[in-house]
């Protein structure tokens, strides 16, 4: 199946211990090596996110992170 360019979309399945697989597409989307490290973020409306590490490695980027989360909790009411 083909995809636009920069975009991937499929269905991963959770194993016994609660792993999934990242799909061999996504993975050379993302260049996602063995032994890379992954953000996971989980919101209980939006659902679940992985993001590389590599986009958080500031100190900066995760304060940008963290007032993005808190506005869309404000936004809640």
């Amino acid at each position: 199946m083909q995809f636009p360019k920069g975009k991937f979309i499929s269905m991963v399945k959770v194993g016994e211990k609660g792993q999934i697989v990242i799909p061999k597409g996504a993975r050379d989307l993302f260049s996602i090596q063995p032994g890379d490290n992954l953000l996971l973020l989980a919101d209980e409306e939006k659902g679940i996110a992985l993001v590389p590490s590599e986009s958080l490695d500031t100190p900066a980027s995760l304060f940008a992170l963290g007032r993005e989360v808190s506005r869309d909790d404000d936004s809640k009411g």
